[in-house]
């Protein structure tokens, strides 16, 4: 059956941008949009609807004259003959400046807040650009997060990714919330900021992180970006894409160090699987497209520090795995990209221990980066590989006495037995609004080793167990 060619209005190519009302369907998300002769991938389209309502949108392929733009907005009930496309000629941008510091926007980057709208002559694309692998500098410096199974045993590092793998009905929105309130440079007067970012959270998840940010006075030093469940799906594939634009410009354009915080990658990733649905792409692993390895990696490679530029990008990006499957695409692409992973686990939540994170599967590869003498403190590292070791073998001993029962184990099996519980109970346990400096981190930490003979410490230098060791234990 022929199809009905509608001619477009306001044809003039060169001096105004053409409307189009050629659009063949709507499937999702997505327009399929004909007869269109020079669109650009990631061009910004305006969708002007029969009552008079404006969307914007973004095109994702063009080929042999058919256009398909995805819209940020919803498109259920859209007529495709009385709603025209005018496409703009320019990419996506967001007007940037230091005023955004304190404010709340939506997932497009407009205010959420009532507040008026930022007026700047700075204008980014917000695709950012590679950065050069050989301006890179290498990331160092230690930052503060006041949790001390983080800062003692996974160290952030300025200029680091590392990602928070938690589950669903885990605590990993009040552990978010508590790294932006109590994240800081140590013996370091740089200005410090945080973008937090956030994607397909409920309603009831912004008021809480809105309440946190604005009670304790954390959101006079951060910019926050929300998406909500409620919102358009095909926006939380622009969202994280603001904030990293906003920390590029606050970082190497203001001398600023930047931590961003990004939940949830999971429906971020679920955003991208449903627009390559509405595509008929041919599906990858768990039918997440093909390219969502790539695409992750232009997100997370956004962080680091650069050659010769004052400030530094930090990512603190969290997700939730179904099923609570680390080798679920997300979570196993997400630990190829970045540096390490913080790992939640149900057994600590079950036990009361907040935050519960497990530091047996948890890793900082750039760790050794970050601390020691002028960082942190001489006795880092001994104690970090110490307690991961004791705690590592209190855990096996717990296994064991619960086949053959406490009494059968041995004085120094006991010994670790009790550090086990010392080190889930009173230094991974900490109330929410509780923020230790990293010398209280250490402390405690050698007062849980104290239960240990002198002979056991064999992973801290000679030296340091003379300055740090105060033995509890006592030979018959």
């Amino acid at each position: 059956m022929a199809t009905t060619k509608h001619e477009p209005k306001d044809a003039v190519v060169g001096e105004v941008p053409i409307d189009y009302r050629t659009i063949d369907r709507v499937t999702g998300p997505l327009l399929f949009v004909r007869e269109v002769e020079q669109a650009a991938y990631g061009e910004m389209v305006e969708v002007l609807l029969p009552n008079g309502d404006r969307r914007l949108g973004q095109v994702l392929d063009s080929r042999k004259g058919l256009a398909i733009v995805q819209v940020f907005g919803p498109t259920m009930g859209m007529n495709i003959n009385g709603t025209s496309v005018k496409f703009l000629g320019e990419v996506a941008t967001l007007p940037v400046s230091d005023q955004m510091l304190g404010r709340v926007f939506n997932g497009l980057g407009e205010p959420r807040d009532g507040g008026p709208k930022i007026v700047s002559d700075k204008k980014l694309e917000i695709v950012g650009n590679a950065m050069n692998p050989v301006s890179r500098e290498e990331p160092s410096e230690f930052i503060q997060t006041g949790l001390s199974n983080i800062d003692v045993m996974n160290t952030l590092v300025r200029g680091q990714k590392l990602p928070i793998f938690s589950g669903a009905g885990l605590p990993h929105n009040l552990l978010a919330a508590q790294i932006v309130r109590q994240a800081k440079l140590r013996n370091s007067s740089d200005s410090f900021a945080v973008i937090f970012a956030a994607m397909g959270i409920t309603s009831e998840e912004a008021n809480f992180f809105l309440k946190e940010f604005e009670s304790t006075g954390a959101l006079e030093r951060t910019v926050v970006f929300m998406n909500l469940s409620s919102d358009p799906s095909a926006e939380r594939i622009i969202t994280p894409r603001m904030a990293l634009t906003t920390a590029e410009y606050l970082a190497y354009e203001k001398g600023m160090h930047i931590l961003v915080v990004l939940t949830d990658m999971t429906n971020y990733c679920e955003a991208l699987r449903e627009v390559a649905a509405a595509r008929e792409e041919v599906p990858g692993r768990r039918g997440y497209p093909g390219y969502m390895y790539t695409d992750l990696a232009t997100l997370y490679e956004r962080a680091g520090k650069i050659h010769g530029r004052k400030g530094s990008i930090t990512q603190l990006p969290i997700l939730t795995m179904p099923a609570d499957d680390i080798t679920h695409p997300i979570p196993d692409l997400t630990g190829y990209i970045t540096e390490g992973q913080i790992v939640a686990s149900r057994e600590l939540q079950r036990r009361g221990v907040y935050p519960p994170i497990d530091v047996l599967t948890s890793l900082s590869r750039l760790m050794n980066q970050g601390i020691g003498k002028g960082r942190t403190r001489e006795d880092h590292r001994g104690v970090a590989d110490q307690l991961y070791a004791s705690y590592a073998t209190g855990k096996d001993q717990r296994a064991l006495s619960a086949i053959v029962g406490e009494e059968a184990l041995t004085a120094t099996d006991r010994i670790y037995l009790k550090i086990a519980e010392r080190f889930e109970n009173e230094f991974v346990n900490q109330r929410p609004d509780e923020d230790r400096s990293i010398d209280e981190s250490l402390t405690l930490a050698w007062d849980i080793l104290s239960e240990l003979p002198e002979s056991e410490l064999k992973r801290i230098k000679p030296d340091l167990i003379k300055q740090y060791y105060r033995p509890k234990h006592r030979a018959a």
